[in-house]
């Protein structure tokens, strides 16, 4: 049986550790061979640089001349129409390839295929019916659905008519529907299934403004078709001509929103941005006529939407997957040529195929191709190619290992783009090494997704996220935090003025809270995060100032600190409040000179700790709950160098003293 043959019945149920391939972890440095090492600081004197990337779009490093900042800019569109709208893409598509297939989709177990012509048509019947049931231009209406062909028709449909699409995460809790409603001042809420719906039960007395809600499966987007046969074209086409460009067209919350969301407005022209650019910049792979991709990352997630945006106004057939327990069946009938995925996933394929490998002589197997590929990839990153002896090693486990994790992700991939968190580059290093095309890329929802990327050909570097992408401006500061200007650059956030002015500087550039390096290639590098915002392996964004809050409500607890940046999961380490604790224990009849580290471990002590943790998880969704949680027996303190001197616990030496802890107790390999 060949290594890849289980990986569809193992991936959905692989929970894991984040990926650690070979001896590398959180604290360890790539083991480099001898021969080769990392990129070296810049050398400032072959600035300018202008590199081609893209046959019209150059790349330019240089240092600013104002500011004396290190600045990479690549080129992009330069302009677009007044009238232009994300409705635009769809009727242009159907304009120039009416009967070619636009999206497959799976219905009562089956695949459907939509021609471009048809989607169309449906949008317009639910524009229509939006329109019959009272919706204005500027309405807002906040819509919780999985990625589906119903999210996409809804969208553009609600989008056609000028109505405001304020995101929801499927996962998200009841608590944070209504704030993102009452932030947006929606006047409906539109989910797709009955679970969904139950969490929005009297959300009409807390949100003032929703007027209505409606649910996909209780027949409500089929409801509006039939209300849309009521309006005739012309006035549906009348309020299509009065949206512009400069429209507010949705308000997409950064995830990890509680109480205090902060909702990035976006305008036609943000997507729109990003779509002329990215069939500008990698013609090759969204203007293929036999070009394929399978969407699965929720499109409540900027990084998904816009990408569909994108290969909906190129030439692309989108497939659609019912989830992620079925993507790699899924990936079997839309072989895609593209595929836009997060570190968790590319993980899971890898330990799934890693742990059907085991640890006898088909192991060994492995571990040498995994190491081998490895090495291919850092030798042509530091010499333009890899020894013949290198070479011949990487042949030989290329029928045994390498194409059958190529099969297994459709066997046609072209373009494998990884964003929404950071990939290990030891990972990234084998995959290109295994010859599957993975390339990271950068963005966020303030950007529109994609602010940096890999375009085919560029070559391959360790860690890096890619060049600019078209249209975009990258300098660091002088504290080498990463920078943004750019039309896709998002101008505010929802009714957060505070926030709006303190994301940008004074010369208007966006402050992302990124570290990052530049080299003289344009290739940008992100070294490290000044904000402790937490981005899970599976690309989730997550505060953890309100879950610590939360917990920390317990009488017993002294410190909680929320983890899981690049993890799989969240989790805390918890410290215990020594002037509360012997009361504590004594009123619950227990020793109330029980050692500390007895403590920690007791089921008692451990149950009451458990009762805020669930509280808090009450407030936000499953990814960002906290899974697990150990308490340690010594507290932060100034003392031990773990707090400041006025009280904030300092997160980075955290990490480092309890570093063994995480990575063999909370986070632990499965064998």
């Amino acid at each position: 049986m060949t290594f890849f043959q289980s990986i569809k019945s193992s991936v959905a149920g692989v929970a894991q550790r984040a990926h650690r391939l070979g001896k590398y972890s959180d604290t360890d440095t790539p083991d480099y061979d001898e021969d080769v090492t990392p990129t070296s600081a810049i050398d400032t004197s072959k600035l300018p640089y202008e590199a081609w990337w893209s046959k019209d779009y150059p790349t330019t490093t240089y240092i600013d001349e104002k500011t004396g900042l290190l600045t990479s800019r690549t080129e992009g569109v330069d302009s677009i129409d007044d009238d232009a709208t994300v409705y635009t893409l769809y009727e242009d598509r159907a304009r120039r390839m009416p009967d070619d297939p636009l999206f497959s989709y799976k219905k009562d177990g089956q695949w459907v295929t939509m021609t471009a012509a048809e989607t169309l048509a449906d949008i317009r019947r639910v524009a229509k019916g939006l329109i019959h049931i009272g919706l204005e231009k500027g309405d807002a209406i906040a819509f919780m659905c999985h990625t589906s062909y119903e999210w996409d028709v809804f969208d553009a449909a609600a989008l056609a008519v000028g109505a405001v699409i304020a995101t929801v995460y499927d996962t998200d809790s009841a608590e944070q529907i209504r704030n993102i409603a009452n932030n947006s001042d929606a006047r409906a809420v539109v989910v797709e299934t009955r679970d969904m719906a139950a969490k929005c039960e009297g959300i009409e007395e807390d949100c003032p403004t929703v007027r209505r809600v409606g649910c996909f499966e209780n027949g409500d987007l089929d409801a509006l078709r039939a209300y849309g046969d009521a309006i005739d074209d012309a006035t549906l086409d009348a309020r299509i001509a009065s949206i512009h460009k400069t429209d507010l067209c949705s308000i997409v919350y950064t995830s990890g929103s509680t109480a205090a969301p902060k909702g990035v407005e976006m305008t036609h022209e943000h997507y729109l941005q990003l779509a002329y650019n990215l069939q500008a910049f990698i013609p090759d792979i969204v203007n293929d006529p036999d070009g394929s991709i399978l969407m699965f990352l929720p499109q409540a997630h900027t990084f998904a939407r816009a990408i569909n945006y994108g290969v909906v106004g190129a030439q692309m057939h989108v497939y659609i997957a019912t989830g992620i327990k079925t993507l790699l069946s899924d990936l079997q009938v839309a072989r895609p040529t593209a595929l836009i995925v997060v570190p968790r996933v590319l993980e899971k394929v890898y330990n799934a195929a890693s742990q059907k490998a085991g640890r006898g002589p088909k192991g060994l197997v492995f571990a040498s191709a995994v190491e081998t590929a490895r090495k291919y990839m850092r030798q042509v990153a530091a010499n333009g190619h890899a020894s013949p002896v290198t070479a011949a090693h990487r042949a030989m486990y290329e029928q045994i290992v390498y194409s059958q994790l190529k099969s297994a992700l459709g066997g046609r991939i072209k373009w494998l783009v990884c964003g929404g968190a950071p990939l290990d580059p030891e990972l990234m290093t084998f995959y290109r090494g295994a010859g599957i095309p993975v390339y990271e890329g950068y963005g966020l929802t303030e950007t529109t997704a994609p602010c940096a990327f890999a375009p085919l050909g560029t070559p391959f570097r360790a860690g890096s996220v890619g060049v600019a992408f078209p249209g975009f401006s990258v300098r660091l500061s002088e504290e080498g935090e990463i920078q943004l200007k750019g039309r896709s650059v998002f101008k505010r956030y929802h009714k957060n003025d505070e926030a709006t002015a303190s994301s940008f500087t004074k010369d208007g550039w966006y402050a992302t809270g990124d570290l990052g390096r530049l080299d003289v290639d344009g290739f940008l590098y992100i070294t490290g995060r000044k904000k402790d915002l937490i981005i899970t392996a599976g690309g989730k964004n997550v505060s953890p100032t309100p879950i610590e809050e939360a917990i920390q409500r317990c009488s017993i607890v002294s410190h909680a600190l929320v983890l899981g940046d690049k993890r799989p999961f969240i989790s805390a380490l918890i410290t215990l409040d020594t002037d509360v604790l012997g009361d504590w224990l004594e009123a619950n009849g227990l020793n109330r000179s029980m050692p500390m580290e007895e403590a920690c471990t007791n089921g008692a002590v451990r149950a009451e700790v458990q009762k805020y943790v669930d509280l808090a998880n009450e407030g936000v969704s499953r990814a960002e709950s906290v899974r697990k949680f150990i308490i340690v027996p010594e507290d932060f303190t100034q003392e031990n160098g773990l707090m400041t001197a006025s009280m904030k616990v300092i997160r980075p030496k955290v990490l480092r003293r309890y570093s063994r802890l995480l990575d063999t107790q909370m986070y632990v390999p499965r064998k």
